[in-house]
């Protein structure tokens, strides 16, 4: 139980050293001048036996407060949802979790076909025409969409909401910045983009509006509004959307989008303090030959059976550099085999009941904290998440309401020092009555 694991003996040792001509390890580095060698014994832990080392760890293990332990209020783009369990038994097999990128389509139909259906359910979601196959995260997609814009568009001003995220607000910048393109951030009014302050920045070098849907703030934007004004002139509306949202709400697609993107980390992918996850890119037909990343195509072999391919990659290094549309050169399959073993488990009535739990939820425990003089700032429909205002520092809050037992809700005063003593709010269908209650009950109490 010493020695699991046995890398190298002794005898394995000398006969490399007989090997490359040399007696021993201090002949072998006899080239590095005595003065600077260490000499003496590293200030490391001794070495633990196997089952010490594992006790060990587990009582590391043991001191972390997860959501397994306590009821989580915490979003912000990242999500206690319902996993099925079948979920790990499929992305476990080896064949998947062991994969890379399929190039070879002869010996990677499983892989092919998963992603090809991954691409169809988010076709289904988002309204769009078709979807690629996937990639690292949702700011990323969403910095993907902008660039692309652009190069469709050939102008160089991105309007963005600042009700989007602000770390993919971030991304979008840093991906601005290497490309000279100009970012300009859009006030929100409400709880949502301030249309007036859109319709006052929008110009004939705008190549996209990029909006949230449902916001970072939890309310559901006027996508209707937003198009018209994006579509004045020759800019693209992209819409970033949680997609278990979208079992409820009306698609962006269906209001014009031309570009969908998003987290798939709601379907299936447990929250693993913060990654990886698995973006999703979404568009229309128009636009196909310009989506980053890859995409998988259906087609039939030479005895007319049905099989997939790797088709259509912009990337630059399948085509020349100065043609391809972006430099993405990987994507999350694992992960979106994830969410397409999720998404098929639940199915559709599944998905629309499960969103539809987070709206019902998140609104009990709204009407819960009104009820209990905690002031939700700004009306409007929200889907899961909501924000309130306390009279004491968010941080404090959350340190008490951890000690009761519950994890709290995102401190927004972190992104933006206007929002003191505000506190995001998330409520997902795992979330009990009871819960709810006691939740309410201990916020309450803070006040």
């Amino acid at each position: 139980m010493n020695n699991r694991y046995l890398p190298m003996t002794e005898t394995d040792r000398d006969e490399m050293l007989q090997a490359i001509g040399v007696d021993s390890i201090e002949e072998l580095f006899a080239d590095i001048p005595s003065d600077i060698r260490f000499k003496g014994q590293l200030n490391i832990e001794k070495a633990l036996k196997e089952p010490e080392l594992i006790k060990f760890f587990n009582g590391l293990a043991a001191k972390n407060i997860s959501t397994k332990s306590v009821p989580s209020f915490l979003g912000a783009g990242v999500y206690d949802h319902y996993i099925p369990s079948i979920v790990n038994h499929v992305i476990s097999r080896s064949e998947f979790y062991t994969a890379y990128t399929p190039y070879q389509p002869e010996i990677s139909q499983g892989e092919l076909q998963a992603i090809f259906e991954f691409q169809s359910m988010i076709c289904e979601l988002t309204g769009m025409d078709l979807a690629n196959s996937s990639m690292y995260d949702g700011p990323t997609s969403l910095a993907e969409a902008a660039m692309m814009s652009c190069g469709h568009t050939k102008k160089k001003t991105i309007l963005v909401s600042k009700a989007v995220h602000p770390e993919a607000r971030d991304v979008l910048k840093t991906n601005a910045y290497g490309q000279g393109l100009t970012v300009i951030e859009i006030d929100t009014k409400n709880g949502v983009t301030d249309l007036d302050l859109l319709k006052e920045h929008y110009n004939d070098d705008t190549a996209c509006v990029l909006v949230q849907y449902p916001n970072f703030f939890g309310h559901v934007e006027p996508l209707a509004d937003i198009e018209a004004i994006t579509h004045q002139g020759k800019a693209l509306l992209a819409v970033s959307s949680n997609p278990l949202a979208l079992g409820l709400l009306k698609s962006p697609g269906e209001f014009g989008a031309d570009i969908v993107v998003g987290d798939a980390q709601p379907f299936g992918i447990s929250m693993q303090f913060g990654g990886p996850h698995c973006g999703y890119f979404a568009t229309t037909k128009k636009l196909m030959r310009k989506v980053p990343g890859r995409l998988v195509g259906q087609t039939v072999d030479d005895q007319g059976q049905r099989g997939f391919v790797l088709t259509l990659q912009a990337r630059e290094q399948h085509i020349r550099r100065d043609k391809a549309t972006s430099n993405i050169c990987s994507n999350q399959a694992l992960n979106a085999l994830a969410a397409s073993v999720a998404m098929t488990a639940i199915g559709k009535k599944g998905v629309k009941e499960m969103a539809y739990q987070n709206v019902q939820k998140a609104a009990y425990l709204k009407a819960k904290l009104k009820g209990l003089g905690i002031n939700v700032v700004h009306d409007g429909p929200t889907f899961n998440e909501f924000v309130i205002q306390l009279n004491q520092s968010v941080k404090e809050v959350n340190e008490k309401l951890l000690e009761k037992g519950f994890i709290g809700g995102y401190e927004l005063e972190r992104d933006d020092q206007s929002l003191e003593g505000q506190m995001l709010l998330c409520v997902t269908e795992v979330r009990t009555k009871e819960e709810l209650d006691a939740f309410a009950s201990e916020l309450g109490a803070l006040q």
